[in-house]
């Protein structure tokens, strides 16, 4: 059994042993003593063996996590993410206008964006479910969620927290070209003429030739360029495939495309978080790499918390936290039921016991 620090552990005010969340193992504390270090610097907390979700109280198949359900903390993260798509907005409205980003402010607000995810991931994903921007220009409100998304894969397959910020500033701007498009062409929900077409498609280079002559890294100016290419070279502008395309960019694609599925767009309607994750599970045509869709699957769950659903008792609940071991049986808030204590109920689905039978429709949800 390791544990690991809350932020990264060095050697000196230089050498980094570990990154956050990265397992402080026995055997490396052993090699500290063989080389005959005594003690290691850190600004974060000594933490047990992470093991992908917070710990989990079960007692026959149930679990009291009533905590989830709180009215304060959901109130919580609504202010934050309501905080936070205004700055997108205003972001937005400033590169638009002015044709300024400042990357040292962007990249600070993007750390308390990972912060506010690592702390508030259960609320923020059942509040980010509500922000459904009809009616209005909804590229804000694409990047933020694609954002918190993108975060939630990285810190899954362990990004070390200076690339986590990377990521979350490339997945923020990775529609900077969008934005410079008139919106009638990708606002409209009729067909586009070829000429908006091209337009459309050439969004990816004028947003990397934006971010580059900002002086933005280019490993962010790249995501923005490549976040539109496919593993299978079906994408664009580039049609780069497989290895080619960077980190950044294959992360941004699939947390953008199910955040796409999931949400209303002038030209569509949403679907589910079930069927969005179904058609990136099948990922037809092998249009995005494995194992991110496989970071995305274990980090929502294929029942994604926010959906709402109906039991194998006839039972009717909301998704409230993922399963670790099982993305298939994540845990449920029962509706109109509580415990002894008054606390409402939470249930671990199972193979065994209650399971998912399907995600509810809008008009089933009371």
């Amino acid at each position: 059994m390791g544990s690991y620090f809350s932020e990264p552990v060095y050697l000196d005010e230089q050498f980094i042993i570990t990154a956050p969340e990265v397992n402080f193992t026995p055997e490396l504390v052993k090699a500290l003593q063989n080389w005959d270090f005594r003690a290691v610097m850190s600004d974060g907390e000594p933490q047990e063996e992470y093991s992908g979700a917070e710990e989990i109280t079960r007692e026959e198949g149930a679990a009291d996590k009533s905590f989830l359900t709180g009215g304060s903390e959901i109130q919580n993260a609504e202010k934050l993410y309501a905080d936070f798509l205004k700055y997108v907005e205003s972001l937005f409205t400033q590169l638009i206008s002015k044709k300024e980003l400042n990357f040292s402010h962007i990249s600070e607000k993007v750390k308390e964006l990972c912060d506010i995810v690592r702390e508030n991931r259960r609320y923020i994903l059942r509040v980010m479910k509500n922000d459904i921007s009809e009616g209005k220009n909804y590229l804000a409100s694409h990047a933020l969620k694609s954002t918190i998304i993108a975060i939630i894969i990285g810190s899954f397959i362990k990004l070390p927290t200076h690339r986590l910020i990377e990521l979350g500033v490339a997945s923020l701007l990775h529609e900077a070209g969008m934005i410079q498009l008139p919106p009638q062409t990708y606002m409209s929900d009729r067909p586009l003429s070829d000429q908006e077409k091209k337009f459309i498609m050439s969004h990816p280079i004028i947003g990397f030739n934006l971010l580059k002559n900002l002086n933005f890294p280019l490993v962010i100016s790249l995501a923005a360029l490549e976040h539109h290419e496919r593993e299978n070279g079906t994408g664009y502008p580039q049609k780069l495939t497989g290895e080619k395309i960077s980190l950044y960019a294959k992360i941004i694609a699939v947390a953008c495309s199910y955040e796409a599925l999931t949400t209303t767009r002038p030209h569509k309607d949403a679907k589910d978080g079930y069927s969005g994750m179904l058609d990136l599970l099948k990922n037809e045509g092998k249009r995005y790499d494995d194992t991110i869709v496989k970071a995305l699957v274990f980090s929502l769950s294929i029942y994604p918390i926010g959906l709402y659903v109906l039991l194998s008792n006839g039972k009717k609940g909301q998704v409230v936290d993922i399963n670790p071991d099982n993305p298939k049986y994540p845990f449920v808030q029962v509706f109109g039921e509580l415990n002894p204590d008054g606390k409402n109920k939470v249930l671990e689905t199972s193979q065994d016991g209650i399971s998912i039978v399907r995600p509810l429709q809008k008009e089933e949800i009371n």
